[in-house]
């Protein structure tokens, strides 16, 4: 999951004069100024980029689809007087969670 939007990391690099950055797994590298080789962008940095921006769009989605399916299956348990809906949003709703744990940032 893409935990930083494209435009983000431009912005960043263009200020700080870092150039061409890519995404290597769930690190984000680039050329620093006058520099030959690429190097990890900063976690420090990565991690104030995140606290001003917040949320990208795509974990909005997730976000929005975890309370989606925790509603829909209290709703379903309810009517199906069955407790299986709602363990499957729990499982889906864990899932999400994991996928935005921070600790790859």
């Amino acid at each position: 999951m893409n935990r930083f939007a494209a435009q983000w990391i431009d912005e960043w690099c263009a200020k700080n004069g870092w150039t061409d950055w890519f995404k290597e797994r769930s690190d984000y590298w680039a050329f620093p100024p006058h520099a030959v080789m690429p190097v990890p962008i900063p976690r420090t940095v990565l991690q104030t980029i995140k606290a001003q921006k917040g949320l990208c769009f795509e974990e909005k989605l997730w976000c929005l689809g975890a309370v989606g399916s925790a509603i829909a299956g209290g709703g379903l348990s309810y009517v199906l007087a069955s407790p299986m809906p709602a363990v499957a949003a729990f499982a889906f709703c864990a899932m999400i969670v994991a996928r935005l744990d921070e600790d790859e940032v």
